[in-house]
């Protein structure tokens, strides 16, 4: 699999120093204790299955699916990492924000 460099619309360039600069979007990871994590439920666009969701992560994308990974193995379903987002399958807030209290993170609010 080739990986894709974004070109944000550049074509071709006639410059022989032409160079397209990589962005790096990897953010610095806060504590535990410093992340505002929201809980919600969501139903609109699902056909009508209940998803919750945790907003709000702070940090690299691999520690974002390490914690969902987590939180889904607590609450024994599915669910995924997606567009910034954490998504557990069902209506699982209580069980999450449980977990999260517990690991530390205690600015955690439902939603």
């Amino acid at each position: 699999m080739k990986k894709r460099i974004n070109t944000s619309g550049v074509v071709y360039s006639t410059d022989p120093n032409f160079k397209i600069e990589e962005k790096q979007d990897e953010v610095e990871s806060m504590a535990a204790s410093q992340q505002k994590l929201r809980v919600k439920l969501e139903t609109k666009h699902r056909a009508g299955k209940a998803v919750t969701i945790i907003d709000g992560y702070v940090g690299k994308q691999l520690e974002k699916e390490d914690l969902v990974k987590k939180i889904k193995n607590f609450c024994g379903t599915g669910g995924s990492c997606k567009d910034g987002e954490m998504l557990v399958q069902g209506d699982q807030r209580d069980k999450i924000l449980q977990w999260l209290l517990k690991n530390g993170y205690t600015q955690t609010k439902k939603v």
